[in-house]
């Protein structure tokens, strides 16, 4: 049978006929009604059904098979030593985070939790489980450690639950699966949830649940105008920029703590560095360091110390980050499921979230597969410019300045402004407090622009299917903006802050109202608003810059 989720915003934890003890826990943690899988899923497990279940990560899973496994479990006061149920999840991280949930909730039922995974002193584990306990959350390989030493016993074991099943075996744990479902009692109820349900998941569960309640909870869909709970965008960027494209999305993005994939640990420690240069504070995660080493960097993450995680995959399965606001995929994930995956670790619990994409050209038809997989649109966006980065750190200061007038105790500054009013103007005063303040901040902003992708169609149906990199004008200026055509540009040294300076020293343009400038090897292109075109042309036709006189004219679509 297949449940669908209704629209029942109505439905109570109450009405799932949970007990008190359960209800009050739940009230207390500030629980006000089910999610969709938690109303689907907890009256059949409660009923002792087997049950498989797909649900995208940060659904609620934890609370759905938590609470039937503890209103099973009894009142409490149970004297086994034996556990009654077995949690299996994919990593160390995950295991913690259930055990406690689940503890959290069977507070009041004296329920006996123990999480048992690598990494951990063996010796507290093996006390515990002589001593006894009611469930015990564990990895794969270290429940067959235990089994193995005969200290897990599952003689009197009622229920097993397979959290985030396909990455359990996208770890390699396929056969440690079967090894665990073998020594547990047939008649035992088996849970199975999982994020997506590749074949390989179907055959696990014809292998190993009987006769189970299907349930499939998709992502919340959003009303009519309403922004989406995770914005997806991509950029597509030939590989040597990359690093760049990733540093300028990132700045004008200001995510409070963000995770970047990449592929392999070589890739995390380079851009951990290069990240680390930009001034951000970013932190490598990888197989190739220590448990204890992963445990401060976690740490750090939580505590705000640092703002960007660079990881594997494999490092990062099961992490939960209550502040993370930003997924950024360093190259395409080569499965729609690992998309996935990657992109349900922000939007919860009602937070919005954001899910970055940095393709390179050959990989941009990738992204529509993922598009076509997942139903949902990836934005494709144009990285920002030179111009685009440098309003966006303005607008920090602006920001800034702001907030120390409204906050700060400003008084004792004020003997500096009287002071120099007598020889300056006080704008001028003002313009040169912020010229230092900005600059304080170390907003120096990137010289050369990115080359932006151009997409080759074979189709009317405008199906991108490949790519070259070069450089190329946007195909119409920005609304209410002329581009002009300046006769000179990379090979003659010429950089974006020339031509600003140039435009804004000698036809008195603000440097706020210049717009995208692009440069190419033989010639510039900047936009300026329409009703000052005419008079920048005037002004630079005698002027010089880098030392030299250059044609600057209207752009004429000859340029090339």
């Amino acid at each position: 049978m297949t449940a669908d989720a209704p629209d029942d915003d109505r439905t109570s934890f109450a009405d799932l006929g949970l007990r008190p003890e359960l209800l009050r826990a739940l009230s207390g943690l500030g629980y006000e009604e089910p999610t969709p899988i938690q109303r689907e899923a907890i009256a059949p497990l409660v009923e002792g059904r087997d049950l498989l279940g797909q649900a995208a990560t940060g659904t609620g899973k934890t609370a759905a098979f938590a609470l039937p496994v503890l209103e099973r479990m009894g009142d409490g006061g149970r004297t086994d030593t034996e556990p009654f149920a077995l949690v299996l999840v994919p990593t160390r991280e995950l295991a913690v985070q259930v055990s406690e949930a689940v503890h959290r909730y069977g507070r009041e039922l004296g329920a006996r939790v123990l999480p048992i995974y690598g990494g951990q002193p063996i010796g507290r584990q093996l006390r515990v489980l002589e001593q006894g306990v009611d469930v015990v959350v564990a990895t794969p390989g270290r429940a067959v450690d235990h089994l193995n030493r005969g200290t897990l016993k599952l003689d009197k074991l009622q229920i097993v639950v397979l959290d985030e099943a396909d990455e359990m075996l996208d770890m390699g744990f396929a056969e440690d699966l079967d090894a665990i479902l073998a020594e547990a009692p047939e008649d035992r109820q088996t849970v199975l949830f999982s994020a997506t349900m590749p074949p390989r998941i179907d055959r696990l569960a014809r292998r190993h649940l009987t006769d189970p309640v299907r349930i499939t909870i998709g992502r919340e869909q959003t009303e009519p105008g309403e922004a989406p709970r995770v914005r997806q965008s991509a950029y597509v960027v030939p590989r040597a920029h990359k690093p760049a494209a990733l540093g300028r999305v990132l700045d004008v993005e200001a995510p409070t703590a963000a995770i970047v994939f990449c592929r392999t640990r070589d890739e995390v420690d380079q851009l951990t560095e290069t990240l680390n240069g930009r001034g951000y504070r970013a932190e490598s995660l990888h197989g190739g360091i220590s448990q204890e080493q992963r445990d401060r960097v976690m740490a750090r993450l939580r505590n705000g110390t640092a703002d960007l995680l660079v990881a594997t995959d494999v490092a990062a399965r099961g992490l939960d980050v209550e502040q993370l606001t930003h997924v950024v995929n360093y190259n395409v994930p080569s499965a729609p499921e690992s998309y996935v995956h990657r992109i349900g670790r922000v939007g919860r619990a009602g937070r919005e979230g954001v899910a970055i994409t940095l393709a390179e050209p050959r990989e941009h038809g990738m992204l529509k597969t993922i598009e076509r997989v997942t139903k949902q649109r990836i934005q494709m966006e144009k990285v920002p410019t030179v111009a685009d980065l440098r309003a966006r750190r303005l607008e920090l200061t602006r920001a800034a300045l702001h907030e120390s007038l409204l906050e700060d105790d400003l008084e004792g500054f004020r003997v500096v402004v009287e002071t120099l009013a007598d020889e300056f103007d006080v704008v001028e005063i003002a313009l040169a407090a912020v010229k230092l303040a900005h600059e304080a901040t170390g907003a120096a902003a990137d010289e050369e622009e990115i080359p932006e992708f151009v997409p080759r169609d074979r189709d009317r149906r405008g199906a991108p299917l490949g790519g070259e990199r070069r450089e190329r004008r946007p195909r119409r200026p920005t609304a209410g903006m002329t581009r002009l055509f300046v006769g000179a540009g990379r090979s003659a040294g010429i950089r974006p802050q020339d031509i600003v300076g140039a435009i804004a020293g000698e036809a008195r343009l603000n440097g706020r109202e210049i717009g995208a400038i692009e440069i190419a090897d033989r010639f510039s292109l900047v936009e300026v608003p329409d009703n000052a075109a005419q008079q920048v042309i005037t002004a630079l036709r005698g002027a010089t810059i880098k030392g030299r006189k250059v044609t600057v004219r209207r752009e004429r679509d000859d340029n090339r």
